[in-house]
């Protein structure tokens, strides 16, 4: 696939440009946070508690006086470090156990894969629970939360790829020339899957974000006083009759950030589609 072509068939739909633009948007923010931010996240104001949008305070203030715009900003990037993080973790991961344990076969991809459909049975938040519930709430726990969750979902996605693969001609020429194992997994079949890999890690990320969001907002991610998204959408429910704002300001985040990643999502698959039938 050639990078030119697959750009321009990437940006050719509106859609999945305004998706890209609210991604990168999100990461500046992550990343130039400090600089761009106008308070603190965590400075507390008696004299500025619950105050409505205006000026001063572009998306208004909590119970607690803090500046909202601050901890959205703030916000971005620990969610997209914990998303992020874990998505790439879990993909590289579940690419290793895909590729290698599939090609191999045997009682090995038997036990592997029967182990990933015990946990692929739990919902990902049952088992997001568990585990925290194992390892306690906080950043580490959280990302490892991701990649238990996510690693079996896309172990069983390459899997799908390589066993349409691996009885192919090209493999057993490989076979024949006495090609080393290394080389057939990630010269040979890596390329092969690694458009579907883009689209599904892309999916991964924008539920990543969701169960993030999720584990704070049920006090068991991040904690505070951390600016986490799900965390403060906990505490400003219930201020909501005196103060909704700093309810809206922190779902409108997750929300665009995820319908974004979603965007770009399908923008990635429709350009490797259409790159597939060229």
């Amino acid at each position: 696939m050639k990078l030119s072509r697959f750009v321009r068939a990437f940006f050719a739909d509106l859609a999945t440009a305004t998706g890209t633009t609210i991604v990168i948007l999100f990461l500046g923010l992550a990343l130039f946070g400090p600089l761009i931010a106008p308070y603190s996240p965590t400075r507390q104001n008696a004299d500025a508690i619950r105050l409505p949008p205006s000026t001063t305070h572009v998306l208004g203030t909590d119970r607690l006086g803090r500046d909202l715009l601050s901890r959205i900003i703030y916000g971005a990037r620990d969610i997209l470090l914990l998303a992020g993080g874990g998505t790439v973790l879990a993909v590289l991961l579940g690419t290793f156990i895909g590729v290698s344990v599939t090609y191999l076969g045997g009682w090995l991809e038997e036990l592997v894969f029967r182990l990933f459909d015990g946990l692929l049975a739990l919902p990902a938040l049952l088992l997001a629970l568990l585990l925290l519930g194992a390892v306690g709430p906080s950043r580490s726990g959280v990302l490892l939360v991701i990649v238990v969750v996510y690693t079996p979902i896309v172990a069983r996605v390459v899997r799908s790829v390589v066993l349409s693969l691996k009885t192919r001609g090209f493999i057993e020429a490989a076979r024949m020339r006495g090609e080393r194992l290394g080389y057939i997994l990630w010269r040979e079949l890596l390329p092969l899957v690694a458009p579907t890999l883009a689209v599904e890690a892309a999916l991964r990320f924008s539920y990543a974000i969701f169960l993030v969001a999720s584990l704070g907002f049920l006090g068991v991610g991040v904690q505070p006083p951390s600016p986490d998204w799900g965390l403060m959408v906990l505490e400003a429910r219930n201020e909501f009759a005196l103060a909704p704002w700093s309810l809206y300001a922190p779902a409108a985040a997750i929300a665009l950030l995820v319908i974004g990643v979603n965007l770009m999502a399908e923008g990635v698959r429709r350009a490797i589609r259409e790159d597939v039938t060229r």
